[in-house]
């Protein structure tokens, strides 16, 4: 694995919830508000499941980042607003991909779809 990933995924989660990223959300009604609190939920979790993995197992890498793109599957399913609804599709999508990459150490993909993620999805809970 190459080497601060799991420093950079921690960033990303301190991302989300900063500046109000994934907060405050739901002001457009719907379920819009409990699916981005649940989104950031799984961000938290997958980061500390994956803290616990060594970066010499790319193999549970893989396949964690395989389980957090299946969930981030199931909340877009869930969003009733679509332009939330695409956003958690585009980032389960790009998730899938990284995990190919992380699968062989390599981190690079992980690395960017984690440092865009907050971004990303909070304009779309906002």
């Amino acid at each position: 694995m190459r080497y601060g990933t799991a420093g950079r995924l921690a960033q990303a989660l301190a991302l989300l919830g900063a500046a109000g990223t994934l907060t405050g959300c739901g002001l457009s009604g719907g379920n819009t508000g409990q699916v981005c609190a649940d989104t950031k939920k799984a961000f938290q979790q997958y980061v500390s499941q994956v803290r616990t993995v060594s970066a010499n197992d790319p193999a549970q890498w893989k396949q964690a980042t395989d389980r957090f793109a299946g969930r981030v599957d199931v909340l877009a399913r869930q969003a009733e607003d679509e332009k939330l609804k695409n956003a958690l599709r585009t980032e389960a999508t790009r998730l899938r991909g990284a995990a190919a990459g992380v699968g062989t150490g390599d981190a690079a993909q992980l690395n960017a779809v984690m440092t865009d993620a907050p971004d990303r999805i909070g304009a779309a809970c906002d």
